[in-house]
């Protein structure tokens, strides 16, 4: 059994210590499944970690491994369609030699070797959290374990969720130093955001230029085979393709996942063929080319430029973050030997080809994988490589989604419209919004360069900037998570920062040459997550500095000073504790409220899911006669709110457990707190449905509901509402109290009153906020929250809409935040 104080939040450095609220403190009770105490931290650490090394299931892994291929290697196979054309552009075109190739290859092949096997499949996968990976799996997991996140709604009954806790006990001396460096100093912390995030642009950049990049040079093929046809028609068919792609997204990756597998076996399968061909047929001396002394012999020669021409040698690795970002729909196990077991040897042959041809060939290089594929076969392969272009565009475009998702949950971005589009993958998702916005910036692209070489540049620099990111999160990971050395984390950040920051700096000397787009992109993104951010926390640090002290309810009475009238109001803030300064806004405009009143939190916490049975966080408000109680609804960043048609009722039961346990748990009725302390206890979904207090009946259609209204206009309104919204016409749940001699006479009638408010109808009620600065603010303060802030929330879905709740039942009222 956990006891905590539940105003234990975390706080920043300028977060006011918490309302004292006349005294009162809440306690929380954390309860298990069945009443059972939860297992301790250690034990559930350990087992967490056994977990993480069963027997493997071959056959399992293998299908996974398959499915992996279509959609998280699908960007990166195609890579060889592009490379040696981007190497050789610019001012190493005085350097086509066949020396200045085999050195070419060489980097190509210690780059693949060093950067996706070695540092992403040995080390980066084995970083998730809890299956999930990414740049905010990686930022989650470093929230949880050290106090460096910014927003501050955390609570202390989070951090007994069963997926919260990852890593082994205990801190080195070294680690606890550092970790209270970053904690104490708030620049830091929200430097480390800002990196974050401009990972995360980065990925999103990505998915504007992975598409026009890859489905342009597969067009070149065809360009090259029909010389008829003008680069207009070809630019044409290229645009749409992409119309074409972004079009099909609706309809999931579910529905294409084990079509999009085959087409890239195919095409690993046709590349490595063509590869050893050409190594045979054309320079069997290119398997020298493995040695790095090549790779010497190629910078001796050419210098200055040879190092600019990183630019282009970086693209063979570029799909490489989707590797990690994909890991929720896959397991390391999986991804691990779809890549050391296929893509790589297929992608390490067929760059050895394509270098032995134009070892004897050097004037093809401007368009070497097509012309390097023998006539018999070239068709077949330009199908496939436009098939396969489509695939590896879809991988970077899921996990645009997937970022999106967890940026809006994290409230780093602003309310968007997230369908589900699987029943059984939690992680595939469709952002309608972020896809068209996606579609006409890759056209954008397209039809402005018309240029690989050009896209490349800034396609190039995404993803190596990406790439930097992981690696410093993943060297914090090491030092906070894993409790490794900080000299061990220390050598893994110098050897790849030194090799990716080589990469970086040629990529930066291309921001003339195509390279600024990335940049913009990236400026923008981040922008708008600066200003939604920035928005909602002094949104939450208003109603945190305002909340409603408890001795002014206290004072009001029972009735709290008006008519309180049958029914159930559900009042939706953001805070996680106090009341809402909204609510004493509503009761001095409002001359009546419901007879029951319950304060929902939606929330989203740093785990990637909350199981149903630890959604709900139950506790009361006031003594028993006030009728008042919260409720905290918790998500995780990859949790779908889905409205399953039962919120309402599972939560009414959910609050009769709660008086049911609070009258027989010891833990509940302690004599040494006051009656109004507001506890607070985990309901279990699983508890409700086996050990419910009430009796549940059910009847299916409206008509009950409608003319339960004392109101013959609000029932015509119902019956309006329901004729235009078929949907809701589903079950009804009736409650009864059983017949239970035992039961405490002032807990049957609180029930009573629960069943009869239910009975009488429920309302939800939300703050229409408007936020503005404070005239003494200065003028960017002004320019962020009177322009930028107020512009995305009139341009994005209001609350009411990404919470589900019914436009019958809902009452606004205005409210203006001055911050």
């Amino acid at each position: 059994m956990y006891q905590g104080n539940p105003d234990r939040e975390q706080h920043n450095a300028e977060q006011p210590p918490p309302s004292s609220a006349g005294g009162a403190q809440e306690t929380i009770i954390v309860v298990g499944q069945e009443g059972q105490v939860k297992q301790p931290q250690l034990e559930r650490r350990k087992g967490k970690l056994a977990s993480k090394f069963p027997l493997v299931n071959i056959s399992r892994n293998l299908l996974l491994a398959y499915q992996s291929l279509g959609v998280v290697y699908g960007d990166l196979s195609i890579s060889p369609l592009y490379v040696y054309r981007s190497i050789f552009a610019g001012k190493l075109q005085d350097y086509q030699t066949p020396e200045a190739i085999f050195g070419a290859f060489s980097l190509i092949f210690w780059t693949i070797t060093l950067i996706p096997l070695l540092k992403y499949v040995f080390v980066v996968l084995s970083a998730d959290d809890n299956g999930e990976g990414g740049t905010f799996a990686l930022y989650s997991l470093l929230c949880r374990h050290a106090k460096f996140s910014l927003l501050p709604n955390q609570h202390a009954a989070d951090e007994e969720l069963s997926a919260y806790k990852y890593g082994f006990a205990g801190q080195s001396t070294s680690s606890l130093a550092l970790k209270r460096f970053l904690e104490k100093h708030k620049k830091s912390r929200t430097i480390l955001l800002i990196v974050v995030l401009v990972g995360a642009c980065m990925v999103i950049g990505d998915g504007i230029l992975t598409p026009a990049m890859s489905v342009i040079s597969s067009m070149s093929g065809i360009k090259a085979a029909a010389e008829h046809l003008s680069h207009g028609e070809v630019l044409l068919l290229s645009c749409l393709i992409l119309v074409g792609l972004f079009a099909l997204q609706h309809s999931g990756t579910h529905r294409v996942g084990f079509l999009f597998a085959p087409i890239v076996i195919i095409w690993l399968i046709s590349i490595f063929g063509i590869g050893l061909y050409n190594v045979i047929f054309w320079n069997p001396k290119i398997v020298s080319a493995l040695s790095p002394y090549y790779i010497i012999k190629f910078f001796r020669e050419t210098r200055k430029h040879g190092w600019m021409s990183l630019g282009g040698v970086l693209l063979s690795v570029a799909g490489t973050e989707a590797m990690f970002a994909d890991l929720g729909h896959f397991t390391a196990c999986s991804m691990r030997i779809a890549f050391s077991f296929l893509v790589y040897p297929c992608l390490v042959v067929q760059y050895m080809g394509q270098a032995a041809f134009l070892s004897k060939n050097i004037a093809s290089i401007p368009n070497s994988f097509y012309n390097s594929i023998p006539e018999s076969v070239y068709w077949p392969v330009f199908v496939i490589a436009t098939l396969a272009s489509i695939v590896g565009s879809q991988s970077i475009i899921t996990a645009t989604f997937s970022i999106v998702k967890q940026l809006n949950a994290l409230g780093c971005f602003p309310r968007v419209k997230i369908v589900h589009t699987s029943k059984n993958v939690k992680g595939q998702i469709y952002i309608p919004e972020i896809n068209w916005i996606l579609m006409i910036l890759t056209l954008s692209v397209a039809v402005g360069f018309q240029d690989t070489i050009l896209i490349g540049n800034a396609y190039g620099l995404a993803c190596m900037t990406g790439m930097f990111i992981t690696t410093f999160l993943t060297t914090l990971v090491m030092i906070f998570v894993w409790q490794r050395n900080i000299a061990l984390a220390t050598c893994f950040l110098l050897l790849f920062w030194f090799i990716e920051g080589v990469y970086l700096s040629s990529a930066f000397t291309k921001i003339p040459q195509g390279g600024w787009v990335s940049l913009v992109l990236a400026f923008v993104f981040l922008f708008v997550m600066f200003v939604w951010h920035y928005g909602t926390r002094k949104k939450y640090n208003f109603d945190f500095h305002n909340k409603v002290p408890l001795k002014w309810l206290l004072g009001m009475g029972p009735s709290l000073g008006i008519v309180r009238v049958p029914g159930i109001g559900f009042v939706y803030s953001e805070l996680a504790t106090g009341v809402p300064s909204i609510f004493s806004h509503f009761v001095t405009n409002l001359p009546a409220f419901h007879s029951v009143l319950v304060f929902l939190c939606v929330k989203s916490v740093p785990v990637p899911y909350v199981s149903p049975e630890e959604r709900f966080l139950i506790g009361r408000i006031c003594p028993r006669p006030y009728h008042m109680y919260r409720c905290i609804v918790r998500y995780g960043y990859k949790d779908i709110q889905r409205d399953d048609g039962d919120f309402e009722d599972l939560l009414i039961q959910s609050i009769a457990e709660f008086i049911q346990m609070e009258a027989v748990e010891p833990q509940c009725s302690s004599s040494e707190t006051p009656s109004f302390d507001g506890r607070m206890a985990v309901i279990s979904k699983k508890t409700v449905q086996s050990t419910s207090t009430l009796i549940v009946s059910e009847d299916f259609g409206m008509s009950d509901a409608i003319q339960s209204s004392k109101s013959l206009t609000l029932q015509s309104l119902r019956s309006a509402y329901a004729d235009e919204n078929p949907q809701m016409r589903r079950r009804r749940v009736r409650f009864q109290l059983p017949e239970n001699p035992s039961m405490d006479p002032a807990v049957r009638d609180e029930l009573q009153d629960l069943i009869q408010a239910k009975e009488a109808g429920v309302a939800y009620i939300m703050g229409h906020s408007y936020v503005k600065a404070r005239r003494s603010s200065s003028f960017l303060k002004k320019f962020v929250v009177d322009i930028g802030y107020s512009f995305l929330r009139k341009n994005c879905r209001g609350p009411s809409v990404v919470l589900n709740i019914p436009q019958i039942s809902l009452i606004e009222v205005g409210m203006i935040y001055h911050v």
